[in-house]
């Protein structure tokens, strides 16, 4: 990069010159790391992750797809892990990328997605191809199509004779809010439109058919059981901002064959007016298709009540599991009157039978719970079934123990794990414990990770942790590189992360408790559970320090102008003005579900929770982090909180990665963000 003159460096917007600084900025504050921090940044580094896993429909084989050392590689195996073999078109692991992997129907061949030898670039790098591998022969994988944009979530039909996905044609960019955002340029709205849609391929290979229409944005789909139909959420484009009002809808499998309308959030009464759909899944005779449904902030973290409506269309919505208090997440159909449900409980990953009876759907057995993240890559706690739902798999990791897939039979006991890819991991955090408090008439939960070598006799500073969403949760597993909580306590810090209102897993009710009240309730519920700890652990009050990602930027944010509590902050992908906020970012959408009304309709609800309109009572230290390019909390946002401490003269410090979006692609800027956030508290705790 040519050096620039003193003139010309005043001449750069502030974003731009940050960005060109960030180099030198990273060799300056990073020069005396505490070795310590450097151990455990490397000790991060060598999980190795699964994408995902999936069971044959026999259940008889798996097939996982891992990251080695950067680049991901599909392997196969028995069901209890043994044979374990490489499957693809590379001959040497690791050489290209292999993702997506589906079962066909005959527990034999295998589709999966690859960019070896292609020359040409894609959204992810290289072009990837649809191929297709017999696990039974030593043949090489058959190409069924050739692809010129982003493929993703292969689905064969039930008859074995099309692969389905989606698929972007010509795109620049994966297909997710969470990634880079592409630059605003051109007629906004209307140029370089990307638009997802459903996609099919014979099983013999050929021509890509097109299925749902060409001006709708498809964000999942799923195949009726005789193959002649496909549901699929959907809403016009631009993609990224219209999930929040995507409909369920339903038509032939066949190209440019007309789409019917079977729920619209919109315009439906009850429950569910005005929130979000997830995961449609049709019923073994076709009749009903169910789906979650509730108030989610993030394209799939998918959290409700279960919902089924007549695949025929004509009749609203049931909402068959209304008042639990629990968040189902994922399920499937078992029988035309059972369900398999995964489900977020109080703090945990849990799976239960539900029985419908009577226009309800009621959990009649609990499988398991699991302090621990358990899912199978195709959705949030996703698990894949064999065809005659007595063999399961998915991938699970906790605090304790480094993702492994875990696979056998479907029972009262969570299976096994049948790989052991991660076991040589040591873990340098402490012990993790589940706590408790109620706050507000509400009973709320939370997890507390203990300093690494705790001492009883000593007394030690605390960080509070916040998830983002708001609609999610904090459930255990192991961290990867990366901004998060846990790798505070191995520094010597009790890390407290809190499942306020506004969470998954005390039921639907608890998820809606912070609407148009951002940062008040949610945040007395923190407080509260703080207050709780400090009566049972020995933490000293004066050293407690809060951060966050997205919405726990944001509460980050507000939580320093709020109370003086805490003597160091980093707030992450934060938003600081919710009224800027709402003409700056690419996802609006979402947000008059929440708010109750549009910052035009109502600007004081959006008003009362910007931390920017309480910034003279912060006296908090104050570390702000973002991607350049992130699409769901700009860096503008973070600009102007940075900006408004530095003229209140509170210490704080601004970083803009560049070219991040709102989920960090980049290792190095990964590694970047955690060290910076770790000597931050370092230096003010």
């Amino acid at each position: 990069m040519p050096k620039l003159s003193p003139t010309a460096l005043r001449s750069l917007s502030p974003l731009l010159l940050a960005w060109l600084m960030l180099p030198a900025l990273a060799a300056a504050d990073t020069a005396h790391v505490d070795p310590r921090i450097e151990n455990l940044l490397a000790g991060l580094g060598k999980q190795q992750t699964f994408d995902s896993v999936a069971l044959s429909p026999d259940g008889q084989q798996l097939a996982w797809v891992v990251h080695g050392q950067g680049r991901p590689t599909i392997e196969v195996a028995q069901i209890d892990g043994s044979k374990v073999r490489h499957v693809g078109l590379s001959e040497k692991p690791l050489s290209c990328s292999e993702t997506d992997v589906s079962w066909a129907p005959d527990s034999r061949h295998l589709a999966f997605l690859s960019d070896c030898g292609s020359r040409t670039a894609g959204a992810e790098g290289r072009q990837k191809n649809l191929y297709v591998t017999d696990t039974r022969s030593d043949a090489a994988p058959r190409r069924l199509a050739t692809l010129s944009g982003y493929a993703h979530a292969l689905r064969w039909s039930r008859d074995g004779k099309s692969v389905g996905f989606l698929y972007v044609v010509g795109a620049t960019r994966r297909a997710s809010a969470l990634a880079a955002a592409r630059p605003s340029i051109g007629e906004i709205g209307v140029d370089g439109l990307e638009i997802q849609r459903v996609a099919t391929v014979s099983a013999d290979g050929g021509e890509v058919h097109q299925l749902s229409p060409a001006q709708m944005y498809v964000y999942e789909f799923s195949w009726s059981p005789d193959a002649g139909r496909i549901a699929y959420i959907g809403a016009p484009p631009p993609g990224d901002n219209n999930w929040w009002v995507a409909k369920l809808y339903v038509q032939n499998a066949q190209p440019d064959a007309a789409a019917t309308t079977l729920v619209d959030p919109a315009t439906v009464t009850g429950p569910l007016k005005g929130l979000q759909m997830a995961l449609p899944i049709w019923s073994p005779d076709g009749s009903q298709i169910a789906f979650i449904g509730g108030l989610m902030s993030d394209e799939g973290f998918t959290g409700g009540d279960i919902y089924s409506v007549a695949s025929a269309g004509g009749a609203a919505p049931v909402n068959l599991t209304p008042g639990i208090h629990v968040t189902p997440s994922w399920l499937a159909w078992t029988d035309a009157q059972q369900l398999l449900v995964a489900q977020f409980s109080n703090g945990q990953s849990q799976v239960a039978e539900y029985t419908i009876a009577d226009g309800a759907a009621k959990p009649d057995r609990i499988l398991f719970t699991l302090p621990a993240t358990i899912g199978d890559g195709s959705a949030e706690m996703g698990l894949s079934l064999s065809r005659d739902q007595r063999q399961i798999a998915f991938v699970q990791s906790s605090y304790n123990t480094a993702a492994e897939v875990h696979a056998g039979a479907l029972g009262t006991q969570a299976p096994p794990a049948v790989t052991s890819i991660n076991a040589g991991l040591k873990q340098d955090w402490g012990k993790a414990e589940s706590v408790e408090w109620d706050h507000d008439g509400r009973h709320i939960q939370g997890w507390l990770l203990y300093p690494a070598d705790y001492d009883a006799s000593k007394s030690y500073p605390m960080i509070v942790d916040v998830h983002g969403g708001p609609s999610g949760a904090v459930i255990p597993r192991w961290p990867n590189v990366g901004f998060g909580g846990v790798p505070f306590s191995a520094l010597g810090y009790f890390v407290f992360m809190p499942n306020p209102r506004g969470s998954y897993g005390q039921g639907e009710a608890f998820v809606q408790a912070n609407r148009k009240d951002f940062g008040y309730g949610d945040l007395r519920d923190v407080l509260a559970g703080v207050d709780a700890i400090e009566k049972k652990y020995p933490i000293d009050d004066k050293r407690l320090g809060l951060t966050g990602w997205s919405y726990g930027g944001f509460m980050t944010m507000f939580g320093v102008t709020q109370t003086s509590r805490f003597r160091a902050a980093v707030a992450g992908a934060g938003i600081a003005n919710w009224q800027s906020y709402y003409g700056q970012n690419l996802i609006d959408q979402w947000m008059t579900p929440f708010f109750g009304a549009s910052v035009y309709d109502d600007p004081q609800v959006y008003a009362k929770s910007s931390a920017i309109n309480f910034i003279k009572q912060v006296k908090t230290p104050t570390l702000v982090v973002v991607g350049e390019r992130d699409a769901e909390c700009p860096a503008p946002q973070s600009f102007e909180f940075w900006h408004a401490l530095r003229a209140q003269s509170v210490p704080t410090s601004l970083v803009v990665y560049p070219n991040e979006g709102h989920r960090f692609a980049n290792p190095a800027n990964q590694r970047d963000v955690l060290q910076r956030a770790l000597l931050w508290f370092q230096k003010y705790l």
